[in-house]
């Protein structure tokens, strides 16, 4: 079985080497065939050279294309080598590779098509208080886009069964993906669950993912995908 690893990237020279380092000792013990697969979202320093100076998969985009297009590259690429699952890890250090095994097992055991890393289920860390705000936003926005429960729909630490990357279709390019993949977990009737996941937050870290205030725009996005 071949367990694809997708590290959306854009400008994390100054950590993605530690990164990769500490996810290829966790990946050597996984009961499965693991590839890392860096997506290098047109970056401008060496976040390309050093992941393929560490050994890894690394596919670029000439642009910036965002976060949900670098998600599609990666789970396009998992679907062209007829992976049985992939998961996604942000690489800028939050996501601990120890919960790799985590969000892998209810794949394995076929409880589920696709895991939610949640942070919020057992927290770990201390997320900052402006960041549990607009997380709840956002869950709200699901349910009552998508209705579907989730209790960490931001969360960039994903799972999917071969059933799930065949299936999902992204359409959004940015920072709105989150959201956009429960949109196609209804759509196609596939079975979810979370499992608590390990949040390591740094200087560094928190100045990555979606800020405070981007609501409105993520909402707007998600509306015409949803009429498209």
């Amino acid at each position: 079985m071949k367990l694809i690893l997708i590290l959306p990237a854009l400008n994390e020279a100054k950590v993605i080497a530690r990164v990769l380092r500490q996810i290829k000792l966790v990946a050597a013990k996984l009961p499965v065939s693991t590839e890392i697969c860096v997506i290098n979202d047109g970056s401008g320093d060496q976040t390309a050279a050093i992941s393929k100076k560490a050994g890894v998969t690394v596919l670029t985009h000439v642009i910036n294309r965002g976060l949900g297009a670098s998600l599609s590259t990666g789970l396009e690429y998992a679907k062209r080598v007829k992976a049985d699952f992939a998961i996604t890890m942000d690489s800028d250090g939050q996501h601990d590779p120890a919960d790799l095994i985590t969000v892998l097992t209810p794949l394995l055991n076929k409880q589920t098509d696709v895991v939610i890393g949640s942070r919020l289920l057992r927290p770990t860390g201390h997320m900052p208080w402006l960041r549990k705000i607009n997380n709840q936003a956002f869950n709200l926005l699901t349910r009552l886009l998508f209705g579907v429960v989730t209790t960490d729909s931001l969360s960039g630490f994903r799972g999917f069964s071969k059933p799930a990357i065949q299936s999902i279709e992204l359409k959004t390019e940015r920072m709105e993906v989150s959201n956009e993949f429960f949109t196609e977990i209804k759509r196609h009737h596939l079975k979810f669950a979370e499992v608590p996941i390990r949040v390591i937050y740094t200087d560094y870290s928190l100045t990555k993912g979606v800020k405070p205030g981007n609501v409105f725009a993520i909402l707007f996005r998600l509306l015409l995908r949803l009429v498209r």
